[in-house]
């Protein structure tokens, strides 16, 4: 590799504590350019890719940039105790062709338009819901918490036909397994620990679940995953368990820390509310630059297959390569003045937070849906928001968001 970039703004989760410093230094570097060396202490080699074109690029180029072995960035202790523990998780984030292709396959029809729009309901009613907490609240709540935190996943246990009893427990793990490496949501485990405790927790969950839908088949994905069968043979345990991890986990954590960030930047910018209430044509398109400014899902790695280059940049057979979506998102040469909040930027449909190509997220239209709803609920009702105290945000190097956003604010 070439001369290492001296930054721990990628790997270091207490710089993902602090998004406003996280993103006015990948400003910095995207002035440097598009891709960077990374070698940290601890950590195998890579390049952080920050670039929108380039990332996309390599995202369209499946068979010469590889998810497998390593999907997320993984430190060496981390690998170390994983693999002693033997606890791991393989989800469709975590393969390549052709077991990708396969395994997508088995839900993709539950994530295809027709089928989300018939959720449109039960999202519009956690809406209504949503607005009925904050009038309870009589003017101040933790909007994270009490609202972004509630919604999303009470769609999910909707879909996975879990009852809404087991909301406390959901919540706690998938807390806790992306939140892993942060002092307030870590559970009390040796450090590096954390993840895999919340996963084995995961496991036990659901081979109970498991069993119960084999002996009881109903209508839900639960079901679906439960007696799936790939090329005639039913799902391997880990395959199976890691599928209800990844529906259960990335459909909630992702969704809630993007309502979040809408809310924040709404009471952080009082304009572009009003234009939202003035223009609620214009709701869609504000979601869109929610999505792009929040971009939850930080990162995923690749590996080269071959000696190639990126942006010039040579790459050799085996390098190991960040494609940072948050990054991306915030890429100058698509983005005017990408850190400016604006519901009516012409291409906030550009944004990246979803991925792109073959691993384009499965839930994206129900996130959509879901962000949708909520804010043409909210947006009317809201006569006064600001912020009421001081937001915190995970120490979470993959998947992070709010931890608390306390807002003050008047209803109609």
């Amino acid at each position: 590799m070439t001369t290492a970039t001296s930054t721990d703004v990628f790997h270091s989760p207490p710089r993902y504590g602090d998004m406003e410093g996280w993103r006015d230094e990948i400003m910095r570097l995207h002035e440097a350019g598009p891709i960077h060396c990374i070698e940290a202490p601890g950590f195998r080699p890579f390049w952080a890719v920050i670039g929108h074109p380039e990332v996309m690029d390599i995202e369209r180029q499946s068979k010469l940039f590889k998810t497998e072995p390593e999907a997320i960035l993984i430190s060496d202790e981390m690998l170390r105790q994983r693999d002693e523990s033997g606890i791991n998780i393989r989800t469709i984030v975590h393969m390549d062709d052709p077991d990708h292709g396969k395994y997508r396959r088995l839900t993709s029809d539950w994530f295809k338009p027709a089928n989300i729009g018939r959720l449109r309901e039960r999202c519009d009613e956690l809406s209504r819901a949503a607005l009925d907490t904050m009038r309870a609240a009589g003017g101040e709540l933790d909007f994270n918490r009490d609202v972004a935190m509630v919604y999303p996943l009470q769609v999910i246990l909707a879909i996975l036909g879990l009852p809404e009893s087991d909301y406390p427990r959901m919540l706690k793990l998938t807390q806790e397994m992306f939140g892993s490496t942060d002092p307030d949501l870590a559970r009390d485990a040796p450090t590096g620990e954390e993840a895999t405790l919340a996963l084995m927790d995961f496991y036990q969950y659901f081979t109970e679940l498991t069993a119960a839908r084999r002996a009881h088949p109903t209508d839900d994905l639960a079901t679906l995953i439960a007696n799936g069968e790939i090329e005639g043979e039913p799902l391997p345990d880990l395959e199976s368990m890691s599928y209800y991890v990844i529906i259960a986990s990335a459909g909630h954590d992702t969704t809630s820390a993007s309502m979040a960030e809408g809310m924040r930047r709404l009471a952080e910018n009082p304009a572009q509310l009003r234009l939202l209430q003035e223009r609620p044509d214009l709701i869609a398109n504000g979601v869109e630059e929610m999505i792009r400014v929040s971009s939850a899902v930080k990162h995923f790695m690749r590996e080269a297959a071959e000696d190639t280059e990126i942006a010039g940049v040579p790459i050799k057979k085996g390098d190991w390569l960040m494609v940072n979506f948050a990054a991306a998102n915030l890429d100058p040469r698509l983005f005017d003045d990408p850190l400016r909040f604006d519901v009516e930027r012409e291409n906030a449909d550009k944004q990246i937070a979803f991925g792109f190509g073959m691993h384009f997220c499965l839930g994206a239209q129900l996130a959509r849906l879901e962000m949708r709803s909520l804010f043409e609920h909210l947006v009317p009702e809201i006569s006064e928001l600001e912020i009421a105290g001081t937001p915190t945000t995970v120490q979470g190097v993959f998947v992070s968001g709010h931890k608390q956003l306390p807002i003050r604010y008047r209803l109609h």
